[in-house]
């Protein structure tokens, strides 16, 4: 397992970095946000405030027009209305009240530029609005120009009656925007005070809180470096704030899987340094004793002997490669393949030894049994090379310890969605009490086997399970065939995932 090299670790100021980076433009964002709706609701606010400012000397010209004995019109505005419209410096007004000539029907909603009327009092040429309310003494609020000064004027209209004479007035009054623009610009540069103040209290904040926030992952970040390489005690969680708890139990389980690991990799490696020393010690005083011998048909014997070490040493040898690689985490590549195929080429490569123990190993092909005869074969997806040699270490396993003169089927078939292949004999058996221990890897079960004939080195087992799994699968072991002798033999089944789909390419 290869440890996190210190430069792919983000550096204490980098990550400080990048969480102002995450963290200021939201902040930036939100003030400009809250700021913007501030401005315009104080925009709002102002200029209602400056139009009802506007709206009441207007209301004082409208009710200040009376009828004189002839019919005719006069306006007699009071004091504080003159007092109202007078112009001050950056405030200057405007105002018109006229009679429009001749009379017209009907004024709600009509165009200011398209009536006419004789002036009453005020000022001649004002903006008139683009239309006029829909109702009598209802206020139009507009904006205008006059005499190159931009203006916000109000209109209101009335209908006149006395006598059965009918006149209509229009009152017309504005101000310059020289003072809105100011406070709306006295308002902007206060708010943008205001928000630099927040940014900047907001800025300190967070960096505040990230310097707080990241306080315990700086301290635990300096125990681990300060630990031994050997050191694979978990961390204590209690010590960390609970924030960082599951970060800090994720940990310890990693370091547990790798304890675990370790583990296995020390164990593999005495018991490989024992099952290796025994052989080679043997070897040895074979050879020292045939080379004391005089006799040559001794020593023949001897190194007849050394021959048949060496070929169970050599198996050993291999076994352990195949475990030291079936215990690999990558996955080799997948193909449709076919368990009764593959189980007949086992049977075949096998033949030869079985037959040295007058043993009679035979294949069932699941296209001639009675209950499989839609079958044209066991299709499963899996590794080729790898399924081939967990089955090779069932038979071969049934080979060693079923006994001389033993019957051993091989058989591949199908049951739902699990597809499955057989090595059943019918030798001496296993306790089912025994049956889960033998896939440990050095164990060959109980006395009987471990002193049977070519007893083997108790890694077959192990090294077929791990294979197995590594393809989805198990290996499940149950009673095989009776035996001659009364018992039962032993039966292992490898169960995979069943591929009905058409032979295609590799997974």
């Amino acid at each position: 397992m290869r440890p996190i090299s210190s430069r792919s670790r983000t550096p204490r100021g980098s990550m400080h970095f990048w969480l102002l980076v995450l963290l200021i433009p939201g902040t930036i964002t939100l003030l400009l946000v809250d700021s913007w709706n501030d401005y315009r609701a104080l925009s709002k606010a102002t200029r209602q405030v400056y139009d009802s400012a506007l709206l009441e000397p207007a209301r004082v010209l409208e009710t200040s027009i009376e009828f004189n004995a002839d019919g005719t019109l006069r306006l007699d505005p009071p004091f504080y209305a003159q007092v109202m419209l007078e112009s001050r410096a950056g405030n200057r007004k405007y105002y018109r009240v006229e009679e429009i000539t001749p009379p017209v029907s009907r004024l709600a909603g009509v165009s200011g530029n398209s009536i006419h009327g004789t002036t009453l009092l005020g000022m001649e040429g004002l903006p008139r609005p683009d239309a006029l309310a829909r109702k009598e003494g209802m206020p139009v609020f507009y904006n205008g120009m006059y005499r190159n000064d931009e203006l916000r004027m109000v209109a209101l209209w009335r209908d006149l009656h006395y006598e059965g004479e009918h006149r209509q007035v229009l009152v017309l009054v504005g101000e310059s925007l020289d003072m809105r623009l100011r406070m709306r610009q006295e308002v902007w540069r206060e708010g943008l005070f205001r928000d630099g103040r927040m940014l900047l209290l907001a800025v300190l904040l967070v960096w505040f809180s990230v310097e707080w926030a990241l306080r315990p992952l700086l301290h635990l970040r300096r125990e681990i470096k300060a630990r031994d390489v050997d050191n694979l005690m978990p961390l204590d969680v209690e010590q960390v704030p609970r924030e960082i708890v599951p970060l800090v139990r994720a940990v310890n389980h990693h370091i547990e899987l790798y304890r675990q690991v370790l583990g296995k990799q020390a164990q593999f490696l005495a018991d490989a340094s024992h099952q290796l020393r025994t052989p080679l010690a043997i070897m040895r005083t074979q050879a020292q004793y045939a080379l004391r011998e005089p006799d040559i048909n001794r020593v023949r014997e001897s190194l007849s002997a050394i021959v048949r070490q060496l070929g169970q040493t050599s198996r050993l040898t291999e076994q352990l490669l195949s475990l030291a690689h079936a215990s690999r985490t990558d996955v080799g590549p997948q193909y449709r393949i076919d368990l009764n195929a593959l189980a007949r080429e086992v049977v075949l490569q096998y033949l030869p030894l079985a037959r040295e123990r007058h043993q009679d190993l035979g294949w069932v092909d699941c296209r001639d049994g009675a209950g499989n005869e839609a079958l044209s074969g066991v299709w499963v997806l899996a590794n080729d090379a790898e399924i081939h040699e967990s089955v090779a270490n069932l038979v071969h396993n049934a080979i060693n310890h079923s006994g001389d003169g033993s019957t051993i089927t091989v058989s591949a078939g199908v049951e739902g969605d699990k597809a499955w292949i057989s090595v059943c004999d019918d030798g001496v058996g296993l306790h089912p009490s025994l049956r889960e221990s033998v896939f440990v890897r050095f164990d060959r079960g109980d006395p009987a086997r471990k002193g049977s004939r070519g007893s083997g080195s108790g890694l077959g087992l192990a090294i077929a399970l791990v294979y197995a799994q590594r393809n989805r699968g198990t290996i499940v072991l149950k009673d095989g065939d009776p035996s001659p002798a009364g018992g039962v033999g032993l039966c292992a089944m490898l169960h995979l995932p069943r591929q009905d789909t058409e032979p295609g390419q590799s997974a």
